[in-house]
């Protein structure tokens, strides 16, 4: 977001990096600032002592994320941190992956005070979203949205059980390969849920994106294997993974309200819906 550039600017300033230039923003923005630092301007998700001690638990369980590069500061109501630049370098290896997610699975959640519920986060309001971009939707995409929804009634409730602490976001763009190892990115949705909250999105990743975006099959079967146990079959884990589609369309459908591309990417995703069967592979916006 471009009215984070002064704190990116401002951090940089004080720590003798170049100037930044922006790469991305989810949650987070990230700046690159020269070849091997990334600058991390975050809201206050979970407080810069958080951050560095869910850091250093990862790297004890041999999960590889960014090195922090210096104590995170406070600027202008965000928490900046300078994080090691990854260059991409090879294939991701999934099964790793997998690895890496089980060991985080395996944390005490006790351990993890002020981990939100998956369930509450803001963009899993499903009824609310729907309800809001409803009228913007023909009647036979809508059809196969609510259809999947009714197959899934009930899913909200039975997300409350078997809780572990959870990446969030697990999907070919919060992977990067690298030298060492796939290293783990953007955490900023960590949470408390069931495991199959990071096994839902990675089932259906290869069935409706396209492969540019890293939606290649046979990834989740390798993020399994190496999981050590396969959710395919488990009705949490497809329930999620059917549902992070609905929103991932609704979203879009919300931001082609003012944004072209979004639109166009709306249109793309709805044709899956009306049962199109030549419906086009899906792309990450």
């Amino acid at each position: 977001m471009s009215d984070l550039g002064p704190v990116a600017r401002e951090a940089a300033r004080r720590w003798g990096l170049p100037e930044p230039e922006h790469l991305r923003t989810a949650i987070s923005s990230l700046w690159a600032a020269g070849d091997d630092v990334v600058l991390r301007v975050a809201p206050l998700l979970f407080g810069a002592a958080a951050e560095e001690s869910w850091m250093a638990a990862m790297s004890r369980l041999d999960v590889r994320v960014p090195r922090l590069l210096r104590a995170i500061e406070r600027i202008d109501g965000h928490d900046v941190a300078a994080i090691e630049r990854i260059h991409p370098s090879g294939e991701v290896d999934w099964a790793e992956v997998g690895a890496m997610v089980r060991r985080v699975h395996s944390i005490d959640p006790a351990d993890v005070p002020g981990l939100q519920w998956c369930g509450g986060l803001g963009h899993w309001q499903v009824d609310q979203l729907l309800g809001e971009v409803r009228p913007l939707i023909d009647d036979a995409a809508l059809r196969g949205l609510d259809a999947t929804l009714a197959r899934w009634v009930g899913w909200r409730e039975r997300m409350r059980e078997h809780l572990v602490v959870c990446h969030g976001d697990v999907h070919p763009g919060n992977v990067m390969p690298s030298p060492t190892g796939p290293v783990l990115i953007d955490w900023d949705l960590r949470c408390l849920g069931p495991a199959g909250w990071d096994h839902g999105p990675m089932m259906r990743w290869g069935e409706r994106w396209a492969p540019s975006w890293g939606g290649r099959p046979g990834s989740y079967d390798d993020f399994a294997r190496g999981y050590g146990q396969s959710l395919r079959g488990e009705w949490m884990a497809e329930a999620i993974g059917d549902l992070r589609l609905v929103i991932a369309t609704l979203m879009r459908v919300r931001a082609g309200r003012t944004d072209a591309a979004a639109a166009e990417e709306a249109e793309r995703r709805l044709r899956w819906w009306r049962g199109d069967a030549d419906a086009p592979l899906w792309r990450p916006q």
